[in-house]
């Protein structure tokens, strides 16, 4: 049996200004430890190494950071023992797009292509077993080819989350 072959990706750049006054430039969000004992990001990055399976390999994960939080995530991550395969530091934080970007390009340096599962650093995900039913079955739409994004259905327009269409709504899941 093939295994998929898994990249996790962390977006990890923000500096978590709507959280003002908990969270600083310097020690934003996603490294605080807001519902849990572990901050938001190291809870990322242990729900995206709990991914592996019968059929999926899971690699050490990639992570995007800005270069000023290089050494909040290296020490974060050392305490709960990930060791990242990369960190790809941005000079200057330029949104999602470019991050992932450059997450794509890193991931296949090697010549390799696995599934990338990208998810930002500061989510908090209440149902672990649901969320992780969700990103396999993700991994396996997209191991044939498909570009996969989970999210919650909105109830308002908010143009600071974006929009995504579809052409056609024969593969959304809803719950």
């Amino acid at each position: 049996m093939n295994k998929l072959d898994v990249k996790p990706v962390v977006l990890c750049g923000g500096v978590g200004s709507r959280l003002w006054p908990l969270s600083s430039e310097t020690y934003p969000k996603q490294f605080l430890s807001l519902i849990a004992n572990e901050s938001l990001f190291q809870q990322a990055a242990r729900r995206l190494m709990a991914l592996g399976a019968i059929d999926i390999d899971v690699a050490r994960p990639l992570i995007v950071t800005g270069e000023r939080y290089r050494f909040l995530v290296s020490e974060q991550l050392r305490e709960v023992d990930i060791e990242a395969s990369d960190l790809v530091l941005e000079p200057i934080g330029r949104n999602t797009a470019p991050a992932l970007a450059m997450a794509a390009l890193a991931a296949n340096v090697d010549g390799q292509d696995p599934v990338l599962v990208v998810t930002p650093a500061d989510q908090a995900i209440g149902d672990l077993t649901s969320f992780t039913l969700a990103i396999k079955q993700a991994i396996y739409e997209a191991a044939l080819g498909s570009i996969v994004v989970i999210g919650v259905k909105p109830d308002q327009p908010q143009t600071g989350y974006g929009y995504i269409q579809v052409d056609s709504l024969d593969n959304e899941v809803t719950k």
